[in-house]
């Protein structure tokens, strides 16, 4: 019951964010940031740490998953 109220609710939530974020989309290709980061290759250096850390938080939360689940094995 809270599961299906708790799901709706973060639905509603994420509609209503995307339709914000999509009405203050402002054109970002031409600014000095991106030309610099795009001209130097740096872009690319930038997604890569993205991906690492997003890694990163994967595997701990996959690590903390298991370490989870033998504690409650354990307490069984």
């Amino acid at each position: 019951m809270i599961y299906r109220i708790f799901s709706r609710c973060l639905t509603i939530m994420l509609l209503l964010i995307s339709f914000v974020a999509s009405a203050q989309q402002q054109n970002t290709e031409t600014g000095p940031v991106n030309e610099l980061f795009r001209s130097n290759g740096k872009i690319y250096v930038i997604v890569g740490i993205l991906v690492i850390i997003f890694l990163g938080i994967v595997l701990f939360l996959v690590n903390l998953d298991r370490k989870i689940k033998k504690l409650e094995d354990r307490e069984r």
